[in-house]
C-alpha cells in the first residue's frame, strides 16, 4: 500500500477550527478542500467541477478564482486574469480564518499567477496543518494544443516540488519531461516514474487518452507503481471536466482516508460513474459534463417527489 510523500509532513487530517471557547473540537470534521483554478461558465470544468467533484466525495469545497474563462462544452472563446496580488489576497485572507485540509491546484493562466501560488504554498508549508497539495498542471489540452506560454510552463513546473501528488494527462505527462506523448501504458509508467523521480513527487498516470477497451489509472512512485486500478472504459462524449473532477475527488478523498492508493481508487471508481451518466444531463452540444452526483441523484429528489 501507498504511503504519504516520504519528504511531506502528513497533515491531522481530523484537525478542527477551534471552538469559541479555544479548545478544539475532537469530533470528526467534514474535510475543507481549496481549489485553485480557473472558472468554467457552462460548469463542467475549473472550479465548478472541483466544488462538485469535492461535495460528491464528501468534502466542503472552497475556491480561489486565478482566471475567469468564456467557454461552452465545444471549446474556450475567451480568458481573463484578475491580477496577481488579488490572487494572493484570496489566498492569504481564507488562510486566516479557515483550516485548509487539501489544496487542490489546476488552471493558473500566467507565469505571475503561478509564482504567487507558488509563494503561498511555501508559507504553508511551514503549518501545523499543512494541507495535502494535488496539481493537476492544466497545461495541454487534448487536441495537443499548449495552453500556457513558456514562462508559464516554467512556473508551472516549478510547482511540482509543492506538490505532494500530481495528475497530468498524457500530453501534459511528455511537455513536463520534454518527450514525445505515450501511445502505450508501459510508456506512460515509465515517463511517470521518470516525473517522480525528477521532482520527488508521487504521479498519477492516466490511461484515458489511450485506445485500449480498459483504463488504467496509476499511483507512480520514483521507484515505480504503488498502486493501480482498472475500469471499462465508458464511451461516450460527455467527458469535459474530467481531469479537474479526478485531482479534487483524490484530494478529498485523501484527506478522509489519509492514504493515496485508496484515495485514486475510490476517485476512480466514483468518476467511471459519473462517467456514464453525464451524457444523461444533456448539456451542450459539444463535449458534455460528467455527472458528478449520478449516485445521489435519486436520494436528491427523493424528498421533492415525496412532498408533492
Amino acid at each position: 500500500m501507498a504511503q504519504d510523500h516520504p519528504h511531506r509532513t502528513t497533515p491531522d487530517r481530523a484537525a478542527p477550527d477551534s471552538t469559541p471557547s479555544g479548545r478544539r473540537d475532537p469530533s470528526p470534521r467534514v474535510p475543507r478542500v481549496l481549489a485553485v483554478a480557473g472558472s468554467d461558465p457552462s460548469g463542467g470544468a475549473g472550479i465548478q467541477a472541483d466544488l462538485k467533484a469535492v461535495a460528491a466525495c464528501g468534502g466542503y469545497g472552497m475556491a480561489v478564482v486565478t482566471a475567469l474563462t468564456a467557454q461552452n462544452t465545444r471549446g474556450v472563446t475567451g480568458v481573463h486574469t484578475p491580477p496577481a496580488d488579488f490572487v494572493t489576497l484570496q489566498l492569504d485572507t481564507l488562510q486566516r480564518d479557515v483550516v485548509i485540509d487539501a489544496v487542490k491546484i489546476g488552471m493558473l493562466a500566467t507565469a505571475d499567477v503561478a509564482d504567487r501560488v507558488d509563494r503561498w504554498l511555501g508559507q504553508v508549508d511551514s503549518d501545523p496543518h499543512r494541507p495535502a497539495v494535488v496539481l493537476d498542471p492544466v497545461m495541454v489540452a487534448t487536441s495537443g494544443d499548449r495552453l500556457l506560454d513558456p514562462p508559464a510552463e516554467r512556473a508551472v513546473r516549478a510547482l511540482l516540488h509543492r506538490a505532494d501528488v500530481v495528475t497530468p494527462n498524457l500530453p501534459e505527462l511528455a511537455a513536463l519531461l520534454d518527450e514525445d506523448v505515450a501511445h502505450d501504458w508501459e510508456t506512460a509508467l515509465h515517463q511517470a516514474s521518470a516525473l517522480a523521480e525528477r521532482y520527488d513527487v508521487l504521479v498519477v498516470a492516466k490511461g484515458g487518452h489511450l485506445v485500449d477497451d480498459d483504463v488504467p489509472d496509476a499511483l507512480v512512485g520514483p521507484r515505480g507503481v504503488l498502486a493501480q486500478v482498472v475500469a471499462p472504459r465508458v464511451r461516450t462524449t460527455a467527458t469535459h471536466g474530467t481531469g479537474c473532477s479526478l485531482s479534487s475527488a483524490i484530494a478529498t478523498r485523501h484527506a478522509v482516508v489519509d492514504d493515496w492508493a485508496l484515495a485514486l481508487a475510490q476517485a476512480k471508481e466514483w468518476l467511471t460513474e459519473a462517467i456514464r451518466h453525464g451524457a444523461a444531463l444533456g448539456v451542450g452540444g459539444g463535449h458534455g459534463p460528467v455527472d458528478h452526483f449520478a449516485a445521489l441523484r435519486g436520494a436528491l429528489v427523493a424528498p421533492f417527489h415525496a412532498s408533492r
